[in-house]
Order: structure tokens, then C-alpha cells, then sequence
């Protein structure tokens, strides 16, 4: 297990069981730790979403305490699930998503499912998809799922976004 699941693993598990949010391990690698992102943890258990949440932009001093925080809302403040219980521990799978730096384009033709993330936006409403998603296969549905997200209608005009990101498993 990579630096940076086992981080989402070890805060995600220490507040299950505590209540309490984890504080950053003695050691802590310094590529964490000098590395400001956006960060999105998630959670799977048996295959199916269990819990996503993150940050398209760094609200913290670095990914390492990104992780710590959106691991805990992963498993705590995602209106889709209930909170984690502490029986489902031994069975999730966690991924954590750093992201690039989001950049305007002007049109569906600069996506990719596979390789681009997308934030879609129309006034203050904001949705955003993570790239090389299962069951997301073409640029509409990425589109529609992020529009869903937000709450933005279909007759909605919506400013695009993309990203990258690098995907720990």
C-alpha cells in the first residue's frame, strides 16, 4: 500500500474508532509534506462507492494534511452514505486522487474521460467528476454526471473546466 492510501487508511480508521481526527504521523515523507493539491479521497466496500470527497483546490498546508481531513469526510460528510461504521473497516478499498491545477477550455472536444477530470460550473452551482471513473465511458455522460452533481439543468449554459490527476490505489 502506497504513502498516501495508508494515510487515508490510518486518519479514516482513527476517527471510525475514536471520533477524534488523526494528526499527522512522525513520519510523514517530505514529498507530502512539501506538496500543496487539491485531494480526493475515496472509499469503496464490495466493489461500490462508499464515499468521496475532496478538494479541487489546497485548503490546508500541504496533501498530507488534505488527506488527513478528506479521508474523515470521505467516511463522515458525504450526503450519499451514512458515516462509516467501524464493522466495515476491514472490507474498503481506498483511493486518493491528487489533483492538477483545473484549467478553462472552451469545449467538450478538449476532453477525455480517461485522462481529464471535469468541473463544471453555472453561476454559483459547481459540480466536478474525477477522471477514469467505471461505468463513465464518454465525454456527455462525464458531462451530465457533473451537471447532475451541481444541480445544473440541461438548458443551463455551464464554463468547463479539466484536470489531471495522479491516481493512488
Amino acid at each position: 500500500m502506497n504513502e498516501y492510501v495508508k494515510l487515508a487508511k490510518y486518519s479514516l480508521e482513527h476517527f471510525v474508532k475514536t471520533g477524534e481526527v488523526a494528526r499527522l504521523p512522525t513520519d510523514t515523507s517530505a514529498e507530502l509534506l512539501g506538496k500543496k493539491a487539491g485531494v480526493f479521497v475515496c472509499i469503496k466496500i464490495h466493489g461500490q462507492l462508499r464515499g468521496c470527497i475532496g478538494t479541487i483546490a489546497p485548503v490546508t498546508e500541504n496533501v498530507a494534511d488534505e488527506i488527513l481531513r478528506n479521508a474523515v469526510s470521505a467516511a463522515s460528510e458525504d450526503p450519499r452514505f451514512p458515516p462509516v461504521k467501524a464493522h466495515e473497516l476491514d472490507e474498503l478499498i481506498y483511493t486518493v486522487d491528487v489533483l492538477a491545477p483545473p484549467e478553462k477550455i472552451t469545449d467538450e472536444s478538449q476532453l477525455d474521460v480517461k485522462k481529464y477530470g471535469i468541473i463544471v460550473t453555472s453561476g454559483y452551482k459547481r459540480g466536478l467528476l474525477l477522471p477514469n471513473l467505471d461505468g463513465v465511458d464518454t465525454v456527455a455522460e462525464q458531462v451530465e454526471i457533473a451537471r447532475q452533481k451541481a444541480g445544473i439543468g440541461g438548458g443551463e449554459t455551464v464554463q468547463l473546466e479539466r484536470f489531471e490527476v495522479i491516481r493512488h490505489e
